[in-house]
């Protein structure tokens, strides 16, 4: 068995991981669906959702965009991360499935070693975007 949480903005991968309003939780079973529900962001306080998707079981997490102080957080609790990813949720769990689907360039990028969400106010992937 396998889980995969990925970061949802309505249907498509939401450009922040902390930011999104929920997450779409699918649990695999022999490469097959067995699971999907929909869960609401619990909130980014630093290390909050790391927590929140491990005790869900979550195995990787897809995202648009993550910090590399976040990640690591993800490592501690052995989650994957698989960033740089956008697009409709049903097209990336069906990349997911069939072994396409590739981690790219961060969407975000925190400058100064600030955690995005700590000491950071913005995410730095669209300065002009305020939504997420």
């Amino acid at each position: 068995m396998m889980k995969i949480a990925i970061a949802t903005d309505n249907k498509v991968v939401a450009p922040h991981f902390g930011r999104c309003p929920s997450y779409t939780v699918v649990e695999i079973v022999n490469n097959q669906i067995k699971e999907k529900k929909v869960l609401d962001n619990p909130g980014h306080a630093p290390g909050a959702i790391p927590q929140f998707l491990d005790q869900l079981k979550v195995n990787v997490l897809i995202t648009g965009g993550i910090g590399g102080r976040a990640e690591e957080l993800f490592k501690q609790y052995k989650i994957g991360v698989i960033s740089g990813v956008n697009g409709l949720v049903e097209n990336v769990i069906g990349d997911y499935l069939t072994g396409v689907l590739k981690s790219g360039d961060s969407f975000c990028s925190p400058g100064g070693g600030k955690g995005y969400g700590i000491d950071k106010e913005e995410c730095d992937h669209d300065e002009n975007d305020h939504t997420h």
